[in-house]
């Protein structure tokens, strides 16, 4: 998987043992202490959620978080699996922050989440100055671990919580929040990754999200995306999704739910039209695709044909009076034919997604496809990328030309990334729209027409000031 190889022998740079005290601050090598911390997350909206929920771990426990990596005495990388390109990010930062060791030798590095979970021992032989590696279920242990509590260990890597609940979210910035309704997945496509490093599905209880909600409001959260792998197969007792989206939208006083990620052959009518009837539930599905190809789906064990995939937009477009759709597609799937990609190409012409990502296959071991022979060369993997790309960013282009003369009403997310003259926010159907700065702030939701557009950002002005 790497173009380098994994030493045979596992070579920890920190023994539990030499960690003097079991409070927070404790002695490390040097005699210095572990005050504060700096996380970086690769990967999905789930990594996020664990980041936040990490940070608020370990500042609960008196550790700071700080900015500059260069100021802190431990370092942490939430780390993704997805694909081997987002690994070989993290190996590449992992040999940059080498040199924070050698210029403070107290300094302790931390890998934790999916790509922990994966590689496990074999990480800290790869990387020797790693010195702990925390799996998708582990790493909210972290300060156990680093102040050397019983039964902990630099590396854990099991499955299971006794209480699921005991995982509570955290806000990502002062008005949203990301909550974890499932953790894991059980539908196992051939291609990925997840069930692997994140195991069987395990959901919180209905009390438990509805109550997080209740919390998170009152702390001035006005939007909440509620995650999952597979959001759409979540079921505690006798609440599924639809039933649970029904009482967060009804139980609390968040004023925007979002939810990803949504599994076609999951996705039920009585989800479109709990959206339909409930306002606070913003029109917006992300539906992945992967392919326009019966033979190409079945071979990834997705579950669903495309007709069945069609037959659901179709629905979703006639229940909601508006609503943006996104997907995933895959290219170059083993035995991909000329003929399979041009029926994605043209399925993506007939269902006009408003946006997409867009990937080329790549093996990871341990999952059904990588046995399969990779048989689609690499620059023709290459090419279908980017026509599809290059297709999908006219359509997008199209579906936003058709915000324009329209009001929406958007959550200011901040500056624009541009220029500190226009303010950003996320629309309905969560879309970008950016606008000309004036007094309004962060997390306000207000109404914007919408100007012009291009493939990726709408622009507009304030209509008016929402009290």
């Amino acid at each position: 998987m790497f173009a380098f190889g994994i030493k045979t022998g596992i070579i920890f740079s920190v023994s539990l043992a030499r960690i003097c005290t079991h409070q927070p601050g404790s002695e490390v090598n040097n005699n210095r202490k572990i005050e504060t911390f700096h996380l970086a997350t690769f990967g999905c909206q789930m990594n996020l959620a664990d980041s936040s929920t990490l940070t608020a771990t370990l500042t609960s426990r008196g550790y700071r978080r700080v900015d500059d990596e260069s100021r802190a005495d431990l370092l942490i990388l939430n780390t993704c699996s997805v694909r081997e390109k987002a690994e070989r990010r993290v190996i590449g930062r992992l040999w940059d922050i080498q040199r924070h060791k050698h210029q403070r030798p107290h300094v302790k590095v931390a890998v934790v989440g999916c790509m922990a979970q994966r590689l496990g021992k074999q990480l800290i032989a790869l990387v020797p100055h790693v010195d702990y590696v925390l799996g998708t279920d582990r790493l909210f242990e972290l300060p156990d671990v680093i102040e050397g509590k019983e039964d902990t260990s630099p590396v854990m890597t099991a499955f299971g919580h006794e209480n699921m609940d005991v995982i509570t979210p955290a806000r990502e910035t002062s008005f949203s929040a990301f909550v974890t309704i499932v953790r894991g997945c059980d539908n196992n496509c051939t291609y990925c990754i997840v069930p692997h490093v994140r195991g069987s599905e395990r959901a919180h209880s209905a009390d438990h999200i509805v109550d997080s909600v209740r919390r998170l409001v009152d702390e001035g959260i006005v939007e909440v995306v509620l995650l999952g792998q597979n959001v759409n197969s979540y079921r505690h007792r006798d609440t599924d999704f639809p039933r649970l989206l029904r009482r967060v939208a009804s139980e609390t006083d968040i004023e925007r739910i979002r939810f990803m990620t949504s599994h076609p052959k999951d996705l039920s009518r009585r989800l479109v039209d709990v959206m339909a009837d409930e306002p606070s539930i913003m029109p917006h599905i992300h539906l992945p695709l992967q392919s326009g190809a019966n033979r190409i789906l079945q071979k990834m064990g997705r579950g669903y044909t495309v007709e069945h995939f069609e037959g659901i937009v179709e629905y979703i477009r006639r229940g909601l009076d508006y609503v943006s759709l996104t997907t995933d597609l895959i290219v170059g799937f083993p035995s991909e034919t000329a003929e399979e990609y041009e029926s994605t190409l043209a399925a993506v012409r007939r269902l006009q997604f408003d946006a997409a990502f867009m990937f080329r296959y790549s093996v990871r071991p341990g999952t059904v496809a990588a046995d399969y022979e990779d048989d689609v060369p690499e620059t023709e993997k290459v090419r279908r990328l980017k026509r599809l790309i290059e297709l999908q960013q006219e359509i997008g282009r199209q579906r936003n030309q058709r915000e324009v003369g329209q009001v929406r009403y958007g959550l200011i997310e901040g500056t624009s990334r541009r220029s500190v003259d226009y303010l950003r926010a996320r629309t309905e159907g969560n879309k970008i729209v950016l606008f000309k700065a004036g007094e309004a702030e962060a997390g306000r939701i207000i109404p914007i027409g919408v100007t012009s557009a291009d493939a990726f950002t709408l622009h507009g002005d304030v209509a008016e000031v929402r009290s």
